[in-house]
């Protein structure tokens, strides 16, 4: 995909991760459509980078449907709006179970859906995710984390199959534990001993490559993480033993203790 010149929607826009996103993308020469739930944290964009702001609530499905409407025909998606949801699940309510849902998964499957009948009938375009490694591997106090970011990348995995020689790419970008952005900034969670992280500006670099070079997926993690991840995927007994002796999961419950969830989280 040639970005330059290219239309493109980037959802999440106000986070430190869709600053560098958005960033990464106009100095390619793209066109910026980006959208938040606060137009505060996008007037910076707005003015650097000359792109159009939209606001939006994607737990709000009818307000999905009025972003798509309002973005007009672009030639890139790239979804990357998302909601922390770490914890016992026996402590969210419904409404929270159906918002994070909503913002993690829907809202983007229902993003490709409105978005590409332009692109394949221009022959031309690319869908890309944001996804997690939680996407490919569980962890603890994940579980529905980790249920968005699994069918995210299902998803895109298949929509990409029914995508082939329309001229429409469909790629998925797979974050680790990312530095100076995102819910590990906001509560100064710090990771166990020995875990690496990545900033926000290889993420970005990582989602230009994966458009650039129609890769189906991206994992941007150091290598340990990715080899790590991988082999939880294929053997999750032995995953989840490893994981236990890392103390993930006394790392993921500083993150759940200080992230304020609900409709005033400073998440995009």
């Amino acid at each position: 995909m040639d970005i330059n010149g290219s239309t493109v929607l980037l959802t999440g826009a106000g986070g430190g991760i869709g600053h560098a996103l958005a960033k990464a993308l106009a100095a390619k020469g793209a066109h910026l459509v980006i959208t938040g739930r606060r137009a505060e944290s996008l007037k910076g964009l707005e003015a650097s980078l000359g792109a159009r702001v939209l606001v939006a609530d994607l737990s709000d499905r009818d307000a999905v449907v009025r972003l798509a409407e309002e973005a007009g025909p672009v030639d890139i998606l790239v979804a990357n709006a998302a909601l922390p949801a770490s914890g016992a699940l026996l402590d969210f309510t419904p409404a929270e179970i159906d918002r994070s849902l909503e913002v993690n998964l829907r809202a983007p499957l229902m993003l490709s859906r409105l978005l590409a009948p332009h692109m394949v009938a221009a022959g031309r375009g690319h869908l890309l995710m944001i996804g997690s490694i939680s996407g490919r591997t569980s962890s603890p106090a994940t579980s529905l984390y980790s249920a968005a970011k699994f069918g995210l990348r299902g998803f895109a995995h298949a929509l990409r199959q029914d995508l082939h020689a329309t001229g429409v790419g469909v790629s998925i970008v797979q974050p680790g534990f990312v530095r100076g952005a995102g819910m590990f900034a906001d509560t100064g969670a710090t990771p166990p001993a020995g875990v690496r992280t990545v900033t926000p500006e290889r993420v970005a670099a990582g989602a230009v490559s994966a458009l650039e070079r129609d890769r189906a997926e991206v994992n941007v993690a150091p290598v340990e993480l990715r080899l790590g991840s991988a082999i939880g995927s294929l053997f999750p007994s032995l995953g989840a033993a490893v994981q236990r002796r890392a103390a993930l999961e006394s790392f993921v419950g500083q993150i759940t203790q200080l992230v304020i969830y609900g409709p005033d989280s400073n998440i995009e």
